[in-house]
């Protein structure tokens, strides 16, 4: 039985946020970021017009659009609205992935018999832009990777529905870019032999893919040929990663404790990282020598950066521990979990800063994640 899979995408979510905060952005090139030396965390189509992208340091967006209006942002409010579209789509689905802060997958499979999908789906994404004022596409499909192909192809406010007799003729003349798991090296490695096109890459021998590119080569011709198993799973399914631990002897020793606490941070937000997973709720945990326990917890912008988790868990630390009592276990855990590859907060981080991030993850990666480490993670 054919499925029916909707990718859903708010189009330049924080580029939108802001111009509900501010109607003179309408129209006009806008660039989300930090300062001079932080890096483009979206941008409105008129300022990708100049080739301004995501992830592009802002010195290089502005040589390229001289006349952008360049905005911090504003991550709080981004993760409100993201958490109200959120409430609008689910009450109106089966099953409801969110794939990011500004994307979602929902099975409607089988919905068919009661209403049209393609109807009942645009009458989510003008209920998402009536109670929010926030523009969004969407594309109709088999699976989830062409449904997400086709979303991209619909931008900006598009609503497309692909069939499933016409899935190869719409995926055969595009760029093998479309498909979500090649990057740039793939995606050069790959041109250098003339396959460029998903047509040319869907008529590649499952055996030469493998050979240019590993075990992800028959991942890779199935989604040329339109073909994805993967389920669409409820979002909530993992709902909170967390660490805690018991010392030997009672303590309060506050130095050695900070400390323990810096490097749960750090291993908890790598984990989240390499998942890539994003956080909005910290919570803290401490049982005290006489076993009585307390917990805070505080909603945050959502993100995976270490530094940005580590000050709100001291500072519940430090508003939670009040009885001055000898402690006998401490615990963070982040919940309020959502899938995204925002790895830095690209609104405060310097690019300096993101580039340290990734060398870390790759040196944890390859080498275990007590191979680096920040200092005051390190017992004194």
């Amino acid at each position: 039985m054919s499925k029916s899979i909707v990718h859903m995408d708010l189009d330049t979510f924080f580029v939108s946020c802001e111009r509900l905060k501010n109607s003179k952005l309408n129209g006009i090139p806008v660039i989300i970021g930090g300062g001079d030396r932080g890096v483009v965390a979206s941008c409105s189509y008129e300022s990708r017009y100049f080739g301004v992208r995501s992830a592009m340091p802002i010195k290089m967006a502005l040589r390229l659009c001289p006349d952008a209006k360049v905005i911090k942002g504003d991550m709080e409010m981004y993760s409100k609205m993201s958490h109200t579209v959120t409430e609008i789509i689910q009450e109106k689905v089966p099953i409801l992935e969110k794939a990011s802060i500004d994307e979602f997958y929902m099975d409607l499979s089988g919905m068919d018999k009661f209403f049209g999908c393609y109807q009942w789906t645009t009458e989510i994404a003008n209920s998402v832009t009536k109670n929010t004022g926030l523009p969004i596409s969407f594309a109709l499909s088999t699976n989830k990777t062409v449904s997400k192909i086709g979303t991209g192809e619909s931008k900006p406010t598009g609503r497309f529905e692909i069939r499933e007799p016409d899935v190869k003729s719409f995926l055969n003349p595009l760029s093998i870019k479309k498909i979500p798991m090649v990057g740039n090296v793939t995606f050069q490695l790959l041109s250098r032999i003339g396959l460029r096109t998903i047509k040319n890459l869907s008529e590649t021998p499952i055996e030469v893919l493998q050979q240019l590119i590993g075990k992800n080569g028959r991942e890779l011709w199935k989604k040329a040929n339109g073909i994805d198993e993967a389920p669409v799973v409820p979002y909530s399914e993992r709902k909170s990663i967390s660490a805690e631990n018991t010392f030997s002897r009672d303590t309060i020793d506050m130095q050695g404790i900070k400390s323990l606490l810096s490097r749960m941070v750090e291993q908890l937000a790598f984990q989240l990282r390499s998942e890539k997973w994003l956080t909005s709720v910290v919570v803290v945990k401490i049982r005290y020598s006489n076993f009585d326990t307390e917990t805070k917890q505080h909603r945050i912008p959502y993100t995976s950066s270490d530094h940005t988790l580590l000050k709100y868990v001291l500072e519940l630390f430090d508003k939670l521990y009040s009885r001055r009592m000898r402690i006998r276990l401490i615990g963070i855990k982040f919940t309020g979990l959502v899938h995204g590859n925002h790895q830095m907060n690209l609104f405060e981080d310097t690019e300096e800063q993101m580039n340290l991030y990734q060398a870390m993850d790759k040196l944890k990666l390859r080498f275990g994640s007590d191979s680096v480490g920040r200092a005051s993670g390190l017992l004194k």
